[in-house]
């Protein structure tokens, strides 16, 4: 007769408690390098907007319409600036949020829920009022909104 086996070993229960953290590290992660891809589209814009470059659209024809309307600056400084510099921030959060920091995580979600917010009045604002797109500020906004995605996916799991 063999002896009833324990539903859980020690060693079971805390790879079980363990697993969110890890799922989370690397959601976290996850956020961390597409952060990446958004700072390097948020940069080369700012650097064009900066050093007086016209971006050439190869998906779509509008960039310059749209880089060069009222809606690119905000107080004389470029949008992409500000993009570049939320996206660093996302980044960073991302990355203290992998090692626990609990602030981290909560400021991150914050941070890119008003990402998301922003993206889609930007997208209003391409549609509707300048009547062009962008593909480098579609891309961002589509960058935000895999971010919105993977924290809300965590989220969910949490």
């Amino acid at each position: 007769m063999s002896q009833p086996v324990a539903d859980a070993t020690p060693n079971d229960a805390a790879a079980k408690s363990s697993s969110p953290t890890k799922r989370s590290t690397y959601i976290y992660a996850a956020v961390a390098l597409v952060a990446l891809l958004g700072l390097a589209d948020a940069t080369y814009l700012t650097i064009e907007h900066i050093t007086g470059q016209s971006v050439r659209c190869t998906i779509v024809a509008g960039c310059s319409e749209v880089l060069s309307s009222r809606y690119a600056t905000v107080a004389g400084m470029p949008l992409a600036m500000i993009g570049a510099t939320a996206y660093f921030t996302v980044f960073a959060l991302a990355t203290l949020a992998a090692f626990n920091y609990k602030v981290a995580g909560t400021l991150l979600n914050l941070m890119v829920l008003a990402m998301a917010l922003v993206s889609l009045w930007l997208i209003y604002l391409q549609a509707f009022v300048i009547r062009s797109f962008c593909q480098y500020c579609l891309l961002s906004a589509a960058v935000t909104f895999v971010l919105a995605f993977l924290l809300l996916f965590r989220w969910r799991k949490a």
